[in-house]
């Protein structure tokens, strides 16, 4: 690691993010989903009939890996920045204050939007604490 040490804060971000990504997966498949249907129509096109009488669950079973996916890929993109250079860049703050803002805006007040607004808020804090 290059810089000055990272933040306690700065070091929460990634492992939030991370921690986030895995409750994703993981309501991918708890929350009422449509895996089977999906699988037995054998994945080409799962998801393109918007006439299919379960294509809300199909596209939010989808929709659910997709962000987890993303949410991981920005964990561990966050975490080896700062180990590499000892801080956190702030626009990883915005864009999650970002999706979590609009998140909470669409579905208020029910909404996993909320957690992402406080770890953006937090990577916010964190980069400005170690920039």
């Amino acid at each position: 690691m290059t810089g000055q040490p990272a933040s306690t804060a700065a070091r929460w971000v990634p492992r939030l993010m991370i921690a986030t990504a895995l409750l994703h997966f993981v309501w991918a498949f708890v929350q009422p989903n449509a895996w089977a249907a999906i699988a037995a129509d054998g994945f080409w096109r799962g998801v393109a009939d918007t006439d299919a009488a379960d294509y809300s669950a199909r596209e939010s079973s989808v929709w659910f890996m997709v962000s987890g996916v993303a949410l991981l890929a920005l964990g561990t993109l966050a975490r080896h920045v700062l180990r590499t250079t000892g801080r956190l860049p702030a626009q990883l703050g915005w864009y999650l204050v970002a999706i979590g803002l609009a998140l909470c805006v669409l579905y208020f007040p029910v909404t996993g939007g909320w957690p992402l607004l406080a770890i953006g808020l937090l990577s916010l804090v964190a980069a400005r604490g170690t920039g």
